[in-house]
């Protein structure tokens, strides 16, 4: 079978129609009392077209299930809204967990990884739409949190958020200072060596060979 590119492309878009899309708008209705697990992406990166079919092959897996779900968020289109809220600042982000408090997922990407790490945390938890499952103290927590003033939970996530931002912050600053220092130790190994150089080393080495070479023709 011949394939044009209209074909290639639409076999390209009903593979994406198969995964669970989700914008601010059916967020929290496909994803009610479900553990999640999401793509953010753009269209135009090379990284998420490579993992794109091994993430249709997942996300069809978990099509029928009651507690866990495979979706992605289309960062440049609807979607952005929820990019924005979860802090994506790559792509592909991958993210699971609680649709309300995502953490980041780290492991490897491909399928064999992402499917494992799927079916072992793709599971019903701790939830506000799974309180049973929490133990006491979350549950304590919860409780404490919903009887909280708005505005004093608003400002508690806002203090909150705010460690994050300095933890990145301090993390990106020790990192340029370890770059600096690289950088510095790289200008001084350079420079030691082509002072190395310059004192004639190679011309020590050209002679202490060509003596050598001379003295084992005298032993002949």
């Amino acid at each position: 079978m011949k394939f044009t590119l209209a074909t290639t492309l639409f076999f390209a878009a009903s593979a994406s129609a198969a995964v669970p899309s989700l914008t601010p708008d059916n967020y929290d209705s496909l994803t009610a009392g479900k553990t999640v697990f999401i793509k953010f992406f753009a269209p135009w990166c090379g990284h998420c077209k490579t993992m794109a079919p091994d993430w249709v092959k997942l996300s069809a897996k978990w099509t029928d299930s009651d507690v866990g779900m495979v979706a992605e968020v289309d960062c440049t289109a609807e979607g952005k809204p929820l990019c924005d809220a979860n802090g994506v600042k790559g792509f592909p982000t991958l993210k699971f967990g609680d649709p309300a408090a995502l953490d980041d997922y780290s492991g490897a990407r491909t399928y064999d990884a992402l499917d494992k790490f799927a079916d072992e945390n793709l599971i019903p938890s701790c939830s506000i739409s799974n309180i049973d499952l929490c133990s006491d103290e979350k549950k304590a927590s919860i409780e404490k949190y919903q009887a909280m003033d708005a505005a004093d939970l608003a400002t508690a996530i806002t203090a909150e958020e705010a460690k994050l931002d300095e933890a990145e912050s301090t993390f990106k600053a020790e990192v340029e200072k370890l770059q600096s220092t690289y950088q510095s130790l790289m200008d001084t190994k350079d420079k030691a060596q082509a002072e190395v150089k310059a004192s004639g080393l190679g011309l020590m080495k050209a002679v202490a060979a060509s003596a050598a070479k001379k003295a084992g023709s005298d032993e002949l």
